[in-house]
């Protein structure tokens, strides 16, 4: 099998790696990876990987590498296992290689857990896999870029919502051209009454592009967040990028009722350690809204919620999103690589087929 290693201290580096396939065990099933998306969410996760613990769901056992997860689809093409046959396809979180080999545990309706026990204590929600039946590349595609993108799109709206905007009267998203904060402005645009002003912020090359798609009131631009109104604000952070978030933090000061990190896509201008005026910045875990509203909702609700949502947005993705195919995994680096270093365009969404 092959899969690409991502050297942890300078994530920028990959290289293709060729390792025997392990024999199957009993209840065991061989996954081969058949296509999945790379996003600027994906240099996150590898930003991010010791952290929040991204490196442990597929380890390597050599030390300084890692590989990043991706979200797409794989087919079983060997089973041990009496819950899944071959031929079968599942979509989730899979490691960027063309193969992984799962321990299947059926959870009822189309819902399938790897219970490895490396994974026992990682978030459930990472280990949750869907059979699917739609094999049309373009389908896949768009599920593989908008699904777990959007999802956590939602998942913010809903967190925001849930803590009546933290009082707020304007939410300003950072890097809003990226697929995640794009969504976001669009669910918060969605909203009755618009409880809240929205605020894209992003940098001058994008600015077009998140006017003419985010649903946003406002678009900002890094080099003018002093002229952002000094009112009761939330900013939701995107980037990591500690330079926009100094200068926020200074210029809304007390005005600023919650900081949220959402993702580290400007890696290279993160800083774990800042000194900011007003609140102190917060992570938010999508994972763990989806579990506090389970509790609240019961099983099932807020994973229904959440893929009418994504669904009504990717209903009209050709217009703010060019599906870009590329084949096998020695296309990985270039396009992983573009991401890392921010010279990706934000229109363009990138499948890799196997």
């Amino acid at each position: 099998m092959q899969r690409i290693l991502v050297d942890q201290a300078d994530i920028t580096k990959t290289q293709v790696q060729e390792v025997a396939s392990v024999a199957l065990s009993k209840g065991q099933a061989r996954m081969k990876i058949r296509r999945f998306a790379l996003t600027a969410n994906n240099v996150t996760y590898a930003a991010s990987g010791f952290m929040i613990g991204y490196w442990h769901f597929f380890p390597t056992g050599i030390e300084g590498q890692g590989i990043v997860p991706v979200w797409g689809f794989a087919e079983v093409t060997e089973s041990s296992s009496e819950v899944l046959e071959v031929g079968e396809r599942l979509y989730g979180f899979w490691p960027m290689a063309d193969e992984l080999v799962i321990t299947p545990q059926d959870m009822g309706g189309k819902t399938v857990l790897d219970a490895s026990e490396h994974r026992a204590k990682l978030p459930v929600v990472y280990n949750r896999y869907t059979r699917s039946t739609e094999k049309t590349a373009d389908l896949e595609g768009y599920q593989s870029l908008l699904q777990p993108l959007l999802a956590t799109s939602y998942l913010l709206s809903d967190w925001l919502r849930d803590n009546s905007f933290f009082e707020a009267k304007q939410v300003i998203v950072g890097s809003a051209s990226s697929k995640t904060g794009l969504g976001l402005c669009k669910f918060l645009a969605e909203l009755e009454g618009q409880p809240v002003k929205i605020i894209g912020l992003t940098s001058s090359g994008n600015a077009a592009y998140v006017a003419a798609q985010s649903g946003a009131d406002k678009v900002v631009t890094y080099d003018a967040i002093e002229t952002l109104d000094k009112v009761p604000s939330v900013y939701v952070d995107m980037s990591g990028n500690a330079v926009v978030k100094q200068k926020l933090h200074a210029h809304l000061a007390e005005e600023l009722r919650h900081s949220s990190a959402v993702g580290t896509s400007h890696w290279d201008q993160f800083q774990r350690k800042q000194e900011l005026a007003g609140v102190k910045p917060q992570f938010f875990f999508a994972p763990s809204q989806i579990e506090k509203r389970r509790a609240e909702w019961g099983p099932g609700e807020i994973e229904r919620q959440i893929t009418a949502g994504w669904k009504r947005l990717a209903a009209d993705a050709s217009a703010w999103l060019d599906l870009k195919e590329h084949a096998g995994l020695e296309a990985v680096a270039d396009v992983y690589g573009a991401l890392a270093t921010g010279q990706a365009s934000a229109r363009d969404g990138h499948v890799v087929s196997l």
